[in-house]
């Protein structure tokens, strides 16, 4: 146990001095500050369980007996599940969205001003237009495309 104390200890400190310095921390770049927080938890955490074991005379951490931390087990099993839920959800979402379409679109200047003018006037968001716009999309038999004249509506 206290091999685990003193491990934390260590990255905690040096996540802290990286933090303060410019250096990379590993192959992928991690958020400094979220990587700090996450070494002080864990050094938190390794003190605390230390600290119960002296307390209880265990020789072995005991998962079960820990009040504490079996809440935060079943506190962190919630989380997971709610999270697997979510993104199951999500996978069925892209599912139905398959067909669907999502651009980024770079209009000149000119037809950036009238978007946004209709935009101001309609209450609507130039994405909205946008959209509005390609729903309407007429192609003919020849390949010409064409908006016919339309009223942008909430």
């Amino acid at each position: 146990m206290s091999e685990k104390v003193a491990e934390a200890a260590v990255r905690e400190r040096e996540t802290a001095e990286r933090l303060r310095g410019n250096g990379s921390f590993y192959a992928f770049d991690m958020d400094r500050e979220r990587l700090a927080v996450i070494w002080l938890a864990k050094h938190a955490e390794w003190r605390r369980v230390r600290d119960l074991m002296t307390a209880a005379g265990w020789s072995v951490y005991e998962p079960e007996r820990d009040a504490q931390g079996s809440v935060w087990a079943r506190e962190r099993e919630e989380r997971s599940a709610g999270a697997l839920a979510s993104h199951a959800g999500f996978g069925e979402r892209r599912g139905e969205e398959a067909d669907e379409l999502r651009a980024e679109v770079w209009l000149s200047s000119a037809s950036s001003r009238l978007v946004r003018v209709v935009a101001g006037r309609t209450g609507l968001r130039p994405s909205e237009i946008l959209a509005q716009l390609a729903e309407r999309i007429v192609v003919s038999e020849d390949g010409t495309v064409s908006v016919p004249p339309f009223t942008p509506s909430l």
